[in-house]
């Protein structure tokens, strides 16, 4: 009985069942650089060769290990463009009995595939994805009948199953979260230890020329490609931020420095999200350095709670509250993204530089994401439609399932508060405690009004205004509440005349 075994390109990974489980003398395993998913959003170009090009080197690795591949390129004659008219193709040039396919990342995609057996007329089994920790299920069972879902809560049961950083039934250290000693910002002068970085092989090279071809309109450069493109090197990212960064990650994961987008980080949710690393192996490595006297608590704990609570949580949220999450908007926002996300040119530095280091990068660490181009964002009022698109295609390890719940709720408040527990903004004073980027920005931090003034500044303050309605009873603002109570209401006015002249020269798409 043979089966055709299709494989998408953020499923790289010999462990799922769909692959482990192939008779390699009967079944054909199915990857194909489908037009259609690589342009639905103008992809980054860096993001489209990374993954062209993982996706190659895993075909070509399976072929090692005697697996029948049928590997289709973006130019060959028979790329049909799009998975199922891919599928239906291979079915009517081949003899095929079933069709097998691990259940994607993405809401749309996996309602088309339930239709396929219908589609085919052949029997479609869509297996489950054994590289995460928990299942939609077992979040959907965890959030019935709670008022808020907070990830905290979430992610201390998952410590708890998974005997994770567990001293019995308590956290070792006596704390589930050091969070709190996470938010220093970098000393002048700090040096940090190399990213990990690898030369192009010929598959990389030719797969570059491919997006410089066919992707020239796309955002972001192509220049200087570095990443991991096979398992082997991932695992040497992951190996060399276990040994050379994780002991400083936690104090300085918050932070931000002009010139430097790599910093403390770990890099590797290119690589977990694609299938190349498995979340399980990276928390044991995490662990075990710990367990080793090789980084301090602090540290290992808030890695790990990037991927075993965050990384988690937020696929949960994801199949748990969609279709909705994805139209949801809450404060019922709708200007257009201006023209300096595309192409840098602002006279904000904060903004300028994370723009920047993206277009060139396909790469921002999160507070980056959070709270400099996310929080403007929301200040903004940008259309959620619109900043949606923009994260998804603009980095390299955002796929809508990890994507969306991060930028509805976590940055956007999209959904009203089902995932953040408060809208994630600030004035320019985060900023300047978290960065140097104040240091050459065209605006001054310092001042609150005026043509001078730190756009965050009053553009924080038309925020809370506007939305006291809707925010005032939110405990978690309650202060903010009311140290808005107790300003002049002439400042009040003055800020609020500040955010409208800005946003009518945004709307205008003039220079800011």
């Amino acid at each position: 009985m043979a089966t055709l075994i299709l494989v998408l390109g953020d499923q790289l990974t010999e462990t799922l069942p769909a692959i482990a489980d192939a008779v390699k003398s009967e079944d054909t395993i199915l990857m194909a650089e489908v037009r259609e998913e690589a342009t639905y959003v103008k992809h980054h170009k860096k993001k489209i060769a990374f993954l062209f090009s993982a996706m190659r080197h895993f075909a070509k690795a399976l072929k090692n290990k005697s697996f029948n591949v049928r590997y289709v390129e973006y130019l060959d004659s028979d790329n049909k463009g799009d998975l199922l008219a891919q599928v239906k193709h291979e079915i009517s040039e081949n003899d095929y009995d079933a069709v097998k396919v691990t259940i994607p990342g993405e809401y749309r995609l996996l309602k088309s595939m339930e239709q396929w057996e219908n589609v085919l007329g052949l029997p479609v089994t869509l297996c489950d994805d054994n590289r995460f920790l928990s299942t939609p299920q077992e979040f959907s069972d965890w959030a019935e009948g709670k008022k808020q879902l907070r990830m905290e809560f979430f992610y201390r049961e998952m410590r708890r199953k998974h005997n994770v950083l567990m001293d019995g039934k308590n956290p070792i250290g006596g704390k589930w979260n050091y969070d709190a000693q996470n938010r220093e910002s970098m000393p002048e002068n700090h040096k940090v230890p190399k990213h990990t970085t690898f030369s192009t092989d010929d598959i990389t090279s030719d797969v570059i020329e491919l997006v410089k071809r066919e992707f020239a309109d796309h955002f972001g450069d192509l220049n200087d490609f570095h990443f991991a493109v096979t398992r082997e090197h991932a695992l040497s990212v992951l190996n060399t931020f276990i040994e050379e960064r994780l002991p400083n990650f936690g104090q300085y994961q918050d932070a931000m420095v002009e010139g430097k987008p790599w910093l403390y980080h770990s890099h590797i949710a290119f690589y977990l999200n694609c299938g190349l690393l498995t979340p399980k192996e990276a928390i044991q490595a995490a662990e075990h350095a710990y367990h080793a006297g090789q980084v301090p608590l602090n540290s290992a704990e808030g890695f790990i709670r990037q991927i075993l609570g965050w990384r988690e949580y937020v696929r949960g949220f994801y199949w748990h509250f969609m279709p909705n999450l994805k139209t949801d908007n809450y404060f019922n926002n709708s200007r257009a993204l201006p023209s300096f996300f595309w192409d840098a040119q602002t006279n904000m530095n904060c903004m300028r530089q994370c723009i920047k280091e993206t277009q060139q990068n396909a790469y921002a660490h999160h507070i980056q994401r959070l709270m400099v181009i996310g929080n403007f964002s929301l200040l903004t009022e940008l259309s959620p439609d619109e900043v949606q698109a923009w994260y998804l295609l603009v980095y390299a390890d955002a796929y809508e399932w990890v994507e969306l719940p991060n930028v509805a709720g976590m940055i956007l408040y999209s959904d009203g508060g089902n995932l953040a527990s408060k809208p994630y903004v600030a004035s320019g004073s985060y900023i300047n405690k978290m960065s140097n980027y104040c240091k050459n920005c065209g605006y001054q931090v310092s001042k609150k009004t005026g043509p001078k003034a730190c756009p965050f500044n009053y553009l924080y303050w038309h925020f809370i205004d506007k939305h006291r309605e809707k925010l005032s009873n939110n405990h978690r603002m309650a202060m903010i509440y009311k140290t808005y109570g107790r300003m002049k209401e002439e400042n009040i006015e003055a800020m609020k005349q500040d955010a409208t002249i800005f946003l009518t020269k945004l709307s205008k798409n003039e220079e800011v």
